[in-house]
C-alpha cells in the first residue's frame, strides 16, 4: 500500500477531531538527550531544521528532524 502524497486536510464542518501536529523540537549544542534506540547522548552540532549530530559514547549519530525518538533531558 502506498502512502498519500499530501496529508488530508480537515474541514471545519467535520464531526471528527483534527489531527494534532506535534510542535517541532529544538535542541542546542551541549544538550543532554535520550534516544529510544541509541540511549543517552549529548548534542555536538545542529544543522538548522535538518538534523542533529549526537555523541552516544561508542558512536556519533546524525539524527534527522523531526526527532521523533529523541527527547531532551
Amino acid at each position: 500500500m502506498t502512502k498519500p502524497a499530501a496529508p488530508k486536510r480537515h474541514l471545519p464542518t467535520s464531526p471528527f477531531k483534527a489531527l494534532v501536529t506535534p510542535t517541532p523540537k529544538h535542541f542546542a549544542t551541549g544538550d543532554q538527550v535520550t534516544h529510544d534506540v541509541h540511549g543517552l547522548g549529548r548534542v555536538i552540532s545542529i544543522e538548522d531544521g535538518i538534523a542533529a549530530l549526537v555523541d552516544f559514547g561508542p558512536a556519533q549519530m546524525r539524527i534527522l528532524s523531526p526527532y521523533a525518538k529523541m527527547t531532551k533531558l
